[in-house]
């Protein structure tokens, strides 16, 4: 039960709302959402997704983009708790998972002057977003249920075993996890055909994990938790690209650094009603500091002018070094590998005013039962998403999109255990959780040329 409470409130290394790897966002702009590959792209939003290239962006001067996504997410747990005490439709729950974050801004400001570019962004980088389970997850229930019907001074008390229909048992969960990055670089263009990137993120942690569990009988308190912790830390991101563009042929490849990040807590509550359950929760005492690095990325794209200056294609492929970011507890060492990533997008330019583009992703993590948990739960998945661009004035451009993720069901099954043994959720008892997401997301976004 220890392991199970302590998991339960973590909602540590929650999978990220929108696109990319287990902790890392990818989609800071609006024309992510409408093409997905932008790897090989010289437009301002290249300032994250191909830095190396925006010295080849056609406009001399200043340049400024204004960008908000709204992602909607559902992360579901089917739970089947095989225990002795709970009839055969008890034993299934549906525990369902609202995570939300309506507004997701992000602002990228150019300066390109002959073979020089500098740049500047700002956006969240990462994290989870807002996650909340209205009526707790198995992780507390059973746990919970299970210790107290095995509680044997308490059905001395009773007179006998104590079973979930003679108490009440509330519980809740809310989180919410965001990584705000500030970018700044230079490139700078070696000849007509080769550039090279050198810059840095400065990323900021923030979080906070709320919520607890109580179980009544009558007036009688059995077991209490409850809990508001709030999380920061910062840290320093080095990055490195190059481009290489010749005819309608671009190759570019970015370098992210892994990214030592500590976060710290600042407790504001922490209430529990035995020792057990203090020793379960120790991560989240005031002061604590726990590892929550960003790994190592690599990507690489190559894109084509189909038609010059008409229509364009892009492949793409990310690596996420996953395995080796430190996680809560060396978590990251249950993972199988890091994460694969695989784009590809085409962009066609209508006429002078309008533009539409359409694109695909699909994300292949390296995971196992081990290192899945019913609030930090990540699930393979492809994305589509489309959208268009209409160049308002000759200086102004809106950029609109909409891409949505469909997930892969994980399955994850605990034997039963002997007695004290850890099965499911803790218990000594078999169980199975499906872990279902869903996502969608909106853009909106203004490139204006100075």
């Amino acid at each position: 039960m220890k392991k199970a409470l302590l998991l339960s409130v973590a909602m540590m290394a929650a999978a990220s709302a929108w696109a990319g790897g287990l902790l890392t966002n990818t989609n800071l702009s609006a024309s992510f959402g409408r093409m997905m590959a932008r790897g090989a792209t010289s437009d301002i939003d290249a300032i994250y997704s191909n830095p190396a290239g925006t010295v080849f962006n056609e406009h001399e001067g200043f340049s400024l983009s204004i960008n908000n996504q709204s992602a909607f997410q559902k992360r579901d747990v089917n739970s089947t708790f095989e225990a002795p005490f709970l009839t055969a439709e008890q034993q299934h729950k549906l525990y369902e998972g609202t995570a939300s974050a309506p507004i997701i801004p992000a602002v990228f400001a150019l300066y390109k002057k002959g073979n020089w570019a500098f740049q500047a962004g700002f956006g969240v980088t990462g994290g989870g977003g807002k996650c909340s389970f209205d009526n707790g997850l198995p992780m507390f229930d059973d746990a919970v249920m299970t210790a107290i019907w095995a509680n044997a001074d308490l059905a001395k008390m009773v007179g006998k075993q104590v079973t979930p229909d003679m108490y009440s048992l509330n519980s809740s969960l809310k989180g919410k996890q965001f990584i705000f990055g500030g970018q700044f670089g230079a490139t700078y263009r070696i000849n007509n055909h080769f550039s090279a990137h050198a810059g840095a993120r400065i990323n900021y942690f923030t979080g906070n994990y709320s919520g607890g569990v109580s179980a009544i009988m009558g007036s009688t308190p059995l077991a209490s938790v409850a809990l508001d912790c709030n999380q920061t830390g910062w840290g320093i991101t080095p990055i490195i690209g190059v481009n290489y563009k010749v005819a309608g042929l671009t190759l570019a490849a970015k370098y992210e650094f892994k990214t030592n990040l500590n976060i710290e807590n600042d407790t504001k509550t922490f209430e529990v009603s035995s020792a057990a359950f203090e020793a379960a929760l120790a991560d989240y005492k005031h002061g604590v500091n726990t590892p929550n690095d960003l790994p190592a990325i690599l990507y690489v794209a190559a894109g084509y002018e189909i038609l010059p200056e008409k229509l364009r294609a892009t492949v793409e492929y990310h690596y996420y070094d996953d395995k080796h970011a430190g996680m809560a507890h060396d978590k990251q060492q249950y993972l199988t590998r890091g994460t694969n990533e695989y784009l590809a997008g085409v962009e066609w330019d209508i006429n002078k005013m309008f533009t539409v583009s359409a694109g695909g992703q699909i994300t292949d993590y390296g995971l196992s039962d081990e290192f899945q948990s019913q609030t930090a739960f990540s699930c393979d998945s492809y994305s589509i998403g489309f959208g268009g661009a209409v160049n308002l004035t000759s200086k102004l451009r809106l950029n609109l999109s909409y891409f949505w993720t469909t997930y892969s069901d994980y399955t994850k099954k605990s034997a039963a255990q002997a007695a004290g043994g850890t099965g499911y959720c803790g218990t000594p008892f078999a169980g199975t959780d499906v872990y279902s997401r869903s996502n969608k997301v909106f853009g909106i976004g203004v490139d204006y040329k100075f």
